[in-house]
């Protein structure tokens, strides 16, 4: 029988293309494919178009979500933390980090379809998982928010609307992994108005403008 194949580091599965149902290690592919799919309800040409460069069909983004929400509800599945340790490996970085008076940790893994990226997962000491989602990459340039014409989609990640467009007020999200943010910005003409900006795993989906000129 062949030995089982490791992905590349491209992060290419194991499996061939187009292997819906298949078996086997959830792969850090795998795992991409599971961000890929909440963000299609938003874009679904660029997850056409990153499923693609990643060489695997829409049968099989489906079939890695399921297993990952299979993983999710299973009463013997592992710990949040844990979990992302077996999908994604050992963390790139593990940096301590303060929030008002509690510690945690801020791990930090590579992915392959977002290489100015990096998935955060903030770890409590015990354990605990308190937020998971995609940052950008220590040392990689940030893009360049003045307008709300700059906001194009996956262009920029939660915490950098935040900063460019203060004060912005956070929104609830309309499904778990997603986020929101309220803010006023400038048009492409200058007009400020009120912006709404949804983010789905951390990384900008769309902007929709939602008051009248200030």
């Amino acid at each position: 029988m062949p030995s089982a194949k490791r992905p590349d580091r491209s992060g290419r599965s194991p499996r061939p293309a187009g292997a819906a149902g298949a078996t086997g290690p959830f792969t850090s592919l795998d795992f991409q494919l599971v961000l890929l799919r909440r963000m299609a309800d938003h874009n679904p040409d660029l997850v056409d178009d990153a499923r693609r460069k990643l060489g695997v069909s829409a049968a099989d983004m489906r079939e890695a979500n399921r297993r990952w929400q299979a993983m999710l509800h299973s009463p013997r599945g592992r710990a949040a933390a844990s979990r992302y340790r077996s999908v994604l490996g050992t963390p790139e970085s593990v940096t301590e980090r303060r929030i008002g008076d509690l510690t945690c940790e801020a791990w930090q893994w590579p992915l392959p379809l977002w290489p100015d990226l990096r998935f955060e997962v903030l770890v409590a000491r015990k354990g605990a998982v308190w937020n998971e989602w995609l940052v950008r990459a220590p040392g990689a340039p940030a893009p360049e928010l003045r307008t709300s014409a700059d906001l194009r989609p996956w262009c920029c990640t939660v915490d950098e609307v935040a900063r460019a467009f203060a004060p912005a007020r956070p929104l609830e999200g309309t499904a778990p992994t997603r986020w929101g943010l309220s803010f006023t910005a400038a048009d492409a003409q200058g007009v400020r108005r009120e912006c709404a900006a949804e983010f789905t795993w951390g990384l900008l989906q769309r902007v929709s403008v939602t008051g009248q000129p200030r």
